[in-house]
């Protein structure tokens, strides 16, 4: 498998000259994340097993919430953290996304706009619910950012993971609706276009000339939605690429496979492996911006709000219970392996010890090459 720390250390010098002086601080900590993630660049940790005393080094990872290689716990801990708020209802994905040509504008404003971008779906989701006939009350919503296509291209939309129900605090009542459709779409594009543009002129940003009419908002069923958690989970913290379908790579290009939204058939995408990088790094979202959240009764200040509710439609509430991370197994006998040492520098390490660094793990007990 072609690792993406492989092609930086390819095209790392070639990018840097080539755009190194428009990247981002934040898009130069991912690049280095990147270069040393579980390598025999990055520092190790020293395991050893409980029972046979077989001891070996793991490389560290760099703990990059964009590196494919990291995050896959907190993955599926926000995964579980969602699954336990599900409620017997229907659940629907809304997808709205910008026209291609405010693009630029939300590049060059990215924490600003992308903000906007999240919280005027939130609205338009909000006052949808309490002007629905049969809803009549607050709605509540799982939102994830995404600023990628499959194809790796810029284009920024989010997610909505919403409940078909609605809890109206006047008059203490719960009501769900049944319908193929949650919202019309239609409307709901041009309510989340009006705020939108009443959100950049608020922050004084210039209108796009010749601004399109027609934006797009996607409503589609997804059952309980315990598929569309998972969805959006998988790609909430582990990059926008997954290094398994990184499928060639030389001194001069990448090729890489995806699958058409439209068609849902797999398709290959072939480019220099500078403009590989550029595409790559342009997804990293500011420091500190949270990509995922939770609006309504499914935010976290409604705990009390969401417990009622669950005891109300007869649902045991489980209390989350934070995962644990797998233990190191032993190889030779299965025993469970121990952390006895971390943040060791496995270039000085190998010398002293005699030590062989193999993929990026050093094995005791063999020569030093």
């Amino acid at each position: 498998m072609i690792t993406l720390a492989t092609l930086i250390q390819t095209f790392e010098a070639d990018f840097l000259q080539q755009y190194g002086h428009t990247l981002l601080p934040s898009q130069r900590r991912a690049l280095s994340a990147f270069k040393s993630c579980r390598n025999a660049f990055s520092a190790h940790m020293k395991v050893q097993c409980n029972d046979c005393q077989d001891t070996h080094y793991v490389p560290h990872s760099c703990g990059h919430r964009h590196c494919p290689h990291c995050q896959a716990h907190q993955s599926q801990c926000w995964i579980e953290r969602q699954q336990a708020k599900q409620l017997p209802c229907d659940y629907f994905l809304l997808t709205f996304t910008l026209p291609a040509q405010w693009r630029t504008l939300v590049w060059q404003h990215q924490e600003t706009l992308y903000d906007l971008l999240i919280k005027s779906a939130w609205q338009t989701v909000n006052q949808f619910s309490q002007n629905d006939r049969t809803l009549q009350g607050h709605a509540g919503a799982m939102a994830v950012l995404h600023t990628h296509n499959r194809r790796l291209d810029f284009h920024p939309h989010v997610h909505l993971l919403v409940p078909a129900g609605a809890i109206n605090m006047t008059r203490q009542r719960w009501r769900t609706k049944k319908a193929k459709y949650l919202f019309n779409h239609k409307a709901l594009a041009k309510v989340f276009r009006a705020k939108m543009l009443e959100g950049i002129t608020q922050a004084g940003f210039s209108l796009v000339p010749g601004i399109t009419e027609k934006w797009i908002v996607d409503c589609k069923q997804v059952g309980s939605g315990a598929k569309a958690i998972v969805y959006l989970g998988r790609y909430l913290y582990r990059g926008v690429i997954q290094e398994k379908d990184i499928l060639f790579c030389d001194d001069k290009v990448v090729r890489f496979r995806y699958r058409e939204s439209k068609t849902n058939q797999v398709k290959t995408r072939t480019l220099s492996g500078v403009e590989f990088l550029r595409l790559l790094l342009q997804h990293i979202l500011p420091r500190g911006f949270r990509r995922a959240r939770d609006f309504g009764f499914l935010h976290a200040n409604s705990k009390r709000m969401m417990t009622q509710l669950q005891l109300t439609l007869r649902i045991c509430p489980t209390p989350y219970t934070p995962l644990t991370r797998p233990p190191f197994i032993c190889a030779c006998c299965g025993g469970i392996k121990s952390i006895i040492k971390t943040r060791i520098d496995m270039r000085q390490s190998a010398k002293q010890k005699g030590a062989t660094i193999r993929d990026g793990i050093a094995v005791t007990g063999e020569p030093a090459m």
